[in-house]
């Protein structure tokens, strides 16, 4: 039965398609999250269009042999992690932007579009596709539909399921899916567009996808704000929500990964004693951008800020952000780390802020944390020592305490990495029983074999799938 396998996958995708060394396909098994389980793939295939997708489909239908889709690798969650025995299925090759129309501002893509470059054609064009995540140099569009992806400027432009105007998805039997639209409304049938994005490859296979753009908004101004306590800077974005201002990004960073970002770049953006930092961008036109970022740099001084700087000068801006998008690298470059992506109510921010350093001294490890401030969207990071088996300990049972926290505070336990292998337990409190029997019911409708990404949301674990460190 593997022989016919693989020859079938090889009549699908080519030689040059087809990976079955097992010491390079390990390449594929798993995500950057060490954390999640993953196992060993019978083989990688690397189709370079929906046909061949869905010839690989059907072959692995035929044998019983799960798949697992797969893009750049870049998420944190294992969400397309390997399970024992199965297909990865690796959307790279499929990289062309089919279409971009100004006119009617969309676009048509391949899922193995990257993030980035998607940006650089719509602006050519005079045109802006917001979502961002902080990987967008490296992630692939067909990723960011499978979680559902956000970014740095979510606050303000939303997430990626906000410019899904329609898919095409090859379906458990081999079938290919059409769902949505080009036009700008249309709520013709369930939204099943919706409904596969954020599915993490467990509904569906998305070969293209037909994404809304914007105008390009005009060059961004950068205000910073630093304070003395995290509750002053949650105070803050509390007073910016109140006064109606809507920044293209509003980001928060703790003492711990501001310091280390400043380390990690060389610069000095840490004062002694800060607390929180707070770095906002106004992409508003002309006269209007000066106003907000005034009026932004008002707020944070009346809140408390023992420091605020704003400028319209690109170079400088870049700068500053840079030192937020930078925050992981440069708190992997202290050791290992457990990121979390967890989302409460803006009003709540700054209490998981200091619950999870309360956790982090419970622990006896640091926890840093980074996050979207604009939309409440935080990622605590956990610091351990990977050689000690204590540590891990400790840091998975800070991991549980904080998706704990996000729940008691009125949040999710994700705002954008998605559930992947590590979270299913906790989405199932956070869906409640209904909730989760109609998870199961569409999956079951449309994966009746449960060979499409077994393991992953709220998929009982396959058999073979096993923890690695």
């Amino acid at each position: 039965m593997t022989a016919a396998l693989i020859a079938a996958l090889r009549a699908a995708v080519g030689g040059g398609g087809l990976i079955t060394s097992a010491e390079a396909a390990a390449g594929y098994a798993h995500d950057m999250m060490p954390l999640a389980p993953h196992g060993r793939p019978l083989a990688v295939v690397l189709p370079a269009s929906a046909a061949q997708v869905q010839a690989c489909v059907r072959a692995c239908a035929a044998a019983g042999v799960p798949i697992v889709p797969r893009g750049a690798g870049t998420g944190l969650t294992g969400a397309a992690n390997a399970v024992d025995g199965c297909v990865v299925l690796v959307t790279t090759r499929m990289n062309r932007i089919v279409e971009l129309d100004a006119d009617n501002r969309l676009a048509v893509v391949e899922p193995g579009v990257v993030n980035q470059d998607l940006k650089t054609a719509a602006a050519a064009r005079g045109l802006f596709y917001p979502p961002d995540p902080s990987s967008l140099d490296s992630c692939t569009l067909g990723g960011n539909l499978a979680t559902n992806a956000g970014g740095l400027c979510c606050g303000k432009y939303g997430v990626t399921g906000d410019y899904v105007l329609g898919l095409e998805a090859v379906l458990a039997d081999g079938s290919l899916l059409r769902t949505g639209r080009r036009t700008v409304k249309g709520v013709a049938g369930y939204d099943l567009t919706r409904l596969l994005v954020g599915s993490e490859g467990t509904l569906g296979i998305i070969t293209q996808a037909t994404l809304a753009l914007r105008p390009l908004p005009a060059a961004p101004g950068t205000v910073i704000a630093a304070f003395d306590s995290v509750a002053q800077a949650g105070a803050s974005v509390n007073r910016v929500v109140r006064a109606g201002l809507v920044p293209s990004l509003m980001e928060i960073m703790d003492a711990t990964s501001l310091r280390a970002s400043s380390a990690y770049l060389g610069t000095d953006l840490a004062g002694e004693g800060e607390q929180a930092l707070l770095l906002c961008r106004s992409d508003a036109a002309g006269a209007a951008r000066e106003a907000e970022l005034e009026a932004l740099e008002r707020l944070f001084r009346e809140a408390g800020a023992v420091y605020t700087h704003a400028t319209a000068d690109a170079a400088e801006g870049a700068l500053l952000l840079r030192a937020r998008r930078v925050s992981l690298a440069a708190l992997e470059a202290r050791g290992a780390c457990m990121t979390e992506d967890v989302a409460v109510p803006r009003t709540r921010i700054a209490e998981l802020i200091e619950g999870c350093a309360r956790i982090g001294d419970d622990a006896g490890l640091t926890v840093a944390v980074v996050g979207h401030a604009g939309d409440g969207n935080m990622h605590p990071t956990i610091l351990y020592d990977r050689s000690s088996t204590d540590q891990y300990a400790r840091a998975r049972t800070a991991f549980d305490a904080i998706l704990a926290l996000a729940l008691s505070l009125g949040g999710t336990i994700t705002g954008e990495h998605g559930v992947g292998r590590l979270k299913q337990d906790w989405l199932e409190r956070e869906l409640g029983p209904v909730g989760v029997r109609v998870h199961r019911a569409l999956k079951d409708a449309l994966d009746p074999g449960g060979l499409f990404n077994p393991g992953g949301m709220l998929v009982r674990r396959a058999p073979g799938i096993h923890r690695d460190r």
